[in-house]
C-alpha cells in the first residue's frame, strides 16, 4: 500500500459509513486523498460530496437520478458514471490504494468482488458480502492477492487483536451490545414499532443494521462473516451480550490468556484504522476515562428471544446456500418491517420459514447467489401476505 498520501475510491458513500469515513479524511487530508465516489440514489448528498472532495469520478447506481447528477456537477470535471458498471468503474479505478466497501446488503456484492478482482485493498464494512458470497469471495481475494481488513466494530477488533496471526487461537469472542430490546420481555416484542427498533442506545448506524441490531442478527451475520475472515470453525466464534459496547470482541488463546480491543462506541475509529493499516492516527475524541468508576457486563444471549442468532448458526452449519437464503429473506422481512407490513418477531419467522424452503445447493458464481437472493425475496414477499400483524 501507498505509504505516502493514500487515495482512496468509497463504494456507498452516502451511507452511515460512507459519511463517517469523509469525515475522517476531512480531518487527514494530508494523508487521504478521495479519487472516486459511489452511491445507490441519494443524488442531492452524493453532490454535495463530490463538489467538497473533489474526487475524479462519481456513479450513481440508480440510473434515473444520472441527470440530476450530471446537472448538480457540471463545470466540475468530474466524471459522471451510472449502474452497476459505473460502481464497479469506482470499485476498481487503478490510481485507488484503498477501496471502502460500504454499499448496504447485497447490492454491495458485484462492486465488492469487482475491487478484490482488481487486486485492491478492501476496507470491508458490508458483511452481507461474506455471509451471501463467503466462499466465492474469500477465492477471489487469494485468486487475487487482495487484500480484506475489516471495518465491522466487532472484526476490526479481532483483526488487531490477531495481528495478522491466527495460530493458537481456541475461541473469537464477538461482542454484542444488545440492541434496545434487551432489557425487554419476549411478548413485549411483538408489538415494537419500527420507530422504537431505530433508537439504538448505543450506536449511530444505518436503518437495516440497527434493525439488525434489535433482532441481534447482526451478530449471527458476524459470526458468519467471521467463519470467512479469519478461517475459523463454527464452534470456535462465541457471542456475549456486553450492553456497553466498549469491548468490541476478544480472542481466547490456546494458553488461557485473553486479548481485548476496548474503545468508545464510535465507527469512526475502525474506518479509520482500516484506512491507516499498518499505521495509527490520530483521532482526538472517544477517549474512555478510566479514573472514573466502569462498569463492564457480558452474558450469554437469550435465543429464545433472539432467534436469528440461532437461524444464523444453522445456515453456516447446513452450508452451501443456505447463508444467502438467510441474509436475502432477513433483508426482505426488515424491509417489510420498516414499512410496518411485518412485526419485529415476524422476521425471524419468514427467514426460518425461507431457509426451510429453499436451502439447498452451494452458489459457486456471482450469478447463482443473485438467483438464490431473488428467490427467497420473492419468498418472502408472498409469505408475508398470510400475515396478520397490525400495530
Amino acid at each position: 500500500m501507498n505509504t505516502g498520501r493514500r487515495s482512496i475510491s468509497i463504494v456507498g458513500a452516502t451511507g452511515s459509513i460512507g459519511t463517517q469515513c469523509l469525515d475522517i479524511v476531512q480531518r487527514h487530508t494530508d494523508k487521504l486523498r478521495v479519487v472516486a465516489l459511489a452511491a445507490n440514489r441519494n443524488v442531492d448528498l452524493l453532490v454535495k460530496q463530490a463538489r467538497a472532495f473533489g474526487p475524479d469520478v462519481v456513479a450513481i447506481a440508480d440510473r434515473s437520478y444520472t441527470r440530476a447528477l450530471r446537472s448538480g456537477l457540471e463545470g466540475t470535471g468530474i466524471r459522471v458514471l451510472e449502474g452497476d458498471e459505473g460502481v464497479c468503474v469506482c470499485a476498481t479505478l487503478p490510481k485507488a490504494d484503498i477501496v471502502l466497501g460500504a454499499a448496504s446488503g447485497i447490492a454491495g456484492l458485484k462492486s465488492v468482488l469487482a475491487a478484490l478482482e482488481a487486486g485492491k485493498v478492501l476496507a470491508l464494512a458490508n458483511k452481507e458480502t461474506l455471509v451471501a458470497a463467503g466462499d466465492l469471495a474469500m477465492r477471489t481475494a487469494r485468486l487475487h492477492k487482495a487484500k480484506i481488513i475489516p471495518v465491522d466494530s466487532e472484526h476490526a477488533a479481532v483483526f488487531q487483536c490477531l495481528e495478522d496471526s491466527i495460530r493458537s487461537v481456541e475461541k473469537v469472542i464477538l461482542t454484542a451490545s444488545g440492541g434496545p430490546f434487551h432489557k425487554s420481555d419476549r411478548t413485549a416484542l411483538d408489538k415494537v414499532t419500527p420507530q422504537q427498533a431505530l433508537k439504538h442506545p448505543n450506536w449511530s448506524m444505518g436503518p437495516k443494521v440497527t434493525i439488525d441490531s434489535a433482532t441481534m442478527m447482526n451478530k449471527g451475520l458476524e459470526v458468519i462473516e467471521a467463519y470467512w475472515l479469519f478461517g475459523l470453525r463454527e464452534d470456535q466464534i462465541e457471542v456475549v451480550v456486553h450492553p456497553q459496547s466498549i469491548v468490541h470482541s476478544m480472542v481466547l488463546f490456546e494458553d488461557g490468556s485473553l486479548k481485548a480491543q476496548l474503545s468508545l462506541p464510535d465507527m469512526r475509529l475502525p474506518i479509520q484504522y482500516a484506512l491507516s493499516y499498518p499505521d495509527r492516527w490520530s483521532l482526538s475524541e472517544g477517549r474512555i476515562d478510566w479514573t472514573r468508576p466502569q462498569s463492564l457486563t457480558f452474558a450469554p444471549p437469550d435465543l429464545e428471544k433472539f432467534p436469528c442468532l440461532r437461524l444464523a448458526r444453522e445456515a453456516l452449519d447446513a452450508g452451501g446456500n443456505a447463508p444467502a437464503v438467510l441474509n436475502a429473506a432477513n433483508e426482505a422481512a426488515v424491509d417489510l418491517f420498516i414499512k410496518e407490513r411485518l412485526g419485529l418477531m415476524d422476521i425471524p419467522r419468514m427467514v426460518e420459514e425461507a431457509l426451510g424452503k429453499l436451502a439447498g445447493a452451494s452458489c459457486d458464481t456471482y450469478e447463482e447467489i443473485l438467483l438464490v437472493d431473488q428467490a427467497a425475496r420473492h419468498y418472502v414477499f408472498v409469505a408475508s401476505k398470510r400475515n396478520t400483524f397490525t400495530l
